[in-house]
């Protein structure tokens, strides 16, 4: 269950309560029975280290990975040649 932080309007006193979900939101103060405001900080969790996106637990290759078959794999590893612009065939002139 969350913990969450509250602050009273009144007398700024802050406190903390573990709530579900599905609970309301705090509204008295229990200190001088003003109103409670919800405040929000940063999130309370880091990831550090390695591990945590899809290619860290992979090696170069994977086995679980298809091989590419023999016409996808030359035609995939050899170079696009740079395209040009298509020019029509000179016409002979006519020698008189």
């Amino acid at each position: 269950m969350p913990t969450y932080e509250y602050e009273c309007t009144a007398c700024h006193v802050r406190s903390e309560a573990v709530q579900r979900f599905t609970d309301e939101p705090l509204t008295i103060c229990t200190a001088c029975g003003g109103a409670l405001r919800k405040v929000f900080s940063a999130v309370g969790i880091v990831f550090k280290g390695g591990g945590f996106y899809k290619t860290d637990s992979r090696g170069a290759s994977s086995a679980s990975t298809p091989p590419a078959s023999s016409s996808e794999s030359s035609s995939a590893s050899t170079p696009a040649a740079p395209s040009t612009p298509a020019t029509p065939p000179s016409s002979p002139t006519p020698s008189t």
